[in-house]
C-alpha cells in the first residue's frame, strides 16, 4: 500500500509535467531559481569573509565573530519548513517575492545598527527570510522541467551554492577593505533587492494540480506508512559530512601539511569548486539518462567513500601529491549527489508535498553542515586528518545502505 501511494505521487507528478510546457520559459525559470539562491548564498556563507572586518569594526572576539557567521544559518533552519508549507499552500511566487523581499529589510536594518545582539538578530532574520529561496526556487525547476530533464535542471540550479560562494569571495573581502562593513552589507542588500524584484515580476508558477473541493479528503502525507523519504533525507546528511569535510578542511591540510600558501592553497580549491558545479550537472544528466536519481546516487556515494578513504590513508601515511590530488577530485565529486537527493525528494513527494518535504531536507543538510566543521576540526585536533578523513568516508559509505533503491523502478 505505501509503495503504491508513493508511486500515485511520482506518477501525478510525472502527468503534471508534459514535455511542451513553454521551452523559453522554463529555461528562464531556471535561471531565475538559481540566481536567487545564489544571491542568498552570497550573503549566508559570505559572513565569514568579513571576520577580520566584523572583529575590527565591532570589537568582537573571534568567538563573537563566529557567532554572527553561523546566524544566517541558525535563521534558515528555524524557517525552512515554514517557508516549504507556503510554498505548498500560495505557490513558489509569492514565498520566493515576500522571502527575498523581508531579507532585504533585515539587510537593510543590519547597515543601521552595532553589536553583537543586534546585528546577530538582524543576520538570523535575514537567514530566516532567505530560506524562502531553498524552499521554493526548486519547486519552480521541478514544475516547469519535464521528468526526463528535471536531474539536469535541478543539477544546474544546485550550482547557485558555489555559484554564490564564488560571488562573495570575490567581491566581500575587497569591499570590505575599501567601504567597511557597511558597504560589504550593501552589495548584499542591493543583491537582494535585485532578485526580490526579478522574481515577483518574472517567476511564473508552474501548473498546479486542481484544488480538492470542500470537504474532500485531503492527499496522504507521502511520510505515512514509507520510510522511503526519510531515508533518501537520511542518506544525503550522511553524504554532506564528507562534503564539508573536505570543503572546510581542505585548506587548511594544504597550508599545514603540504606547507602551501595560503593563496595557492585558495586557488587550488577554487578549481574543487569549479568540478563541484560540473559535477552536479553531470550527476544530473546521468539520472535523466537511466531514468532514476537513487541508483546514480548510491553509486557516487560509493565512490566518494572509496577516495575518501584513500585520502585517509594518504593522510596518515604519505601526504604527498597524491593526497592533493584526492583531495581536489573529492572537493568537486563530494557535492555530486546533492541535487539528486533534492530531485528525487521532490518527486516522490508529490506537487501537493514538495515543499515540504524540501524544507526537511534542507534542514537535515544545513544542520549537517553546521555540525561538521566543529566536529570535524575536534577530531583532526585529536587525532590528526587521516582520522578524519576515515570518518568522513564512514558517513558516505554508510549512506550506501541508507539509500532507498528498489529492485525495479
Amino acid at each position: 500500500m505505501a509503495s503504491q501511494r508513493t508511486s500515485g505521487a511520482r506518477e501525478s507528478i510525472v502527468r503534471e509535467a508534459p514535455e511542451d510546457r513553454g521551452a523559453n520559459l522554463r529555461w528562464v525559470m531556471l535561471a531565475l531559481g538559481t540566481a536567487a539562491q545564489a544571491g542568498a548564498f552570497a550573503f549566508a556563507y559570505g559572513l565569514p569573509y568579513l571576520i577580520p572586518t566584523l572583529r575590527h569594526t565591532e570589537r568582537l572576539g573571534l568567538t563573537g565573530a563566529g557567532v554572527l557567521v553561523a546566524c544566517p544559518t541558525v535563521g534558515m533552519l528555524l524557517a525552512l519548513y515554514a517557508w516549504g508549507s507556503a510554498a505548498d499552500r500560495f505557490g513558489e511566487r509569492v514565498v520566493l517575492a515576500s522571502g527575498l523581499g523581508l531579507s532585504t529589510a533585515a539587510l537593510t536594518g543590519a547597515m543601521l545598527v552595532h553589536g553583537l545582539v543586534p546585528l546577530g538578530l538582524m543576520f538570523a532574520l535575514a537567514g530566516a527570510a532567505g530560506a524562502s529561496v531553498s524552499a521554493a526556487s526548486g519547486r519552480v525547476v521541478l514544475g516547469w522541467f519535464a521528468p526526463e530533464q528535471r536531474g539536469l535542471a535541478m543539477g544546474i540550479r544546485q550550482t547557485a551554492t558555489p555559484l554564490g560562494m564564488l560571488v562573495a569571495a570575490v567581491a566581500m573581502p575587497p569591499l570590505a577593505a575599501a567601504y567597511g562593513l557597511r558597504g560589504a552589507l550593501l552589495f548584499v542588500t542591493a543583491l537582494s533587492a535585485v532578485m526580490t524584484v526579478l522574481t515577483a515580476l518574472l517567476v511564473v508558477d508552474p501548473p498546479r494540480p486542481p484544488q480538492p473541493a470542500p470537504g474532500a479528503e485531503r492527499p496522504a502525507s507521502p511520510y505515512s506508512g514509507s520510510w522511503a523519504l526519510w531515508r533518501i533525507h537520511g542518506a544525503s546528511a550522511l553524504l554532506v559530512w564528507p562534503q564539508f569535510t573536505v570543503g572546510a578542511f581542505g585548506l587548511v591540510f594544504l597550508t599545514q601539511v603540504r606547507h602551501w600558501s595560503a593563496v595557492e592553497a585558495g586557488q587550488l580549491m577554487a578549481v574543487g569548486q569549479a568540478l563541484a558545479a560540473a559535477s552536479r550537472i553531470g550527476a544530473g544528466r546521468w539520472s535523466d539518462a537511466v531514468s532514476s536519481r537513487l541508483r546514480p546516487m548510491r553509486t557516487l556515494a560509493a565512490l566518494v567513500g572509496t577516495l575518501t578513504l584513500l585520502l585517509a590513508a594518504c593522510a596518515q601515511w604519505w601526504p604527498s601529491w597524491a593526497a592533493v590530488l584526492l583531495l581536489v577530485v573529492l572537493c568537486g565529486l563530494s557535492a555530486s549527489t546533492n541535487g539528486l537527493s533534492f530531485t528525487s525528494v521532490a518527486e516522490l513527494a508529490g506537487p501537493r508535498w514538495a515543499g515540504r518535504a524540501l524544507g526537511v531536507q534542507n534542514i537535515g543538510q544545513n544542520l549537517t553542515a553546521s555540525l561538521t566543521p566543529p566536529l570535524a576540526g575536534a577530531i583532526i585536533t585529536s587525532a590528526g586528518f587521516g582520522t578524519a578523513f576515515a570518518c568522513a568516508a564512514g558517513c558516505a559509505l554508510a549512506a550506501i545502505a541508507v539509500i532507498p533503491v528498489p529492485r525495479r523502478q
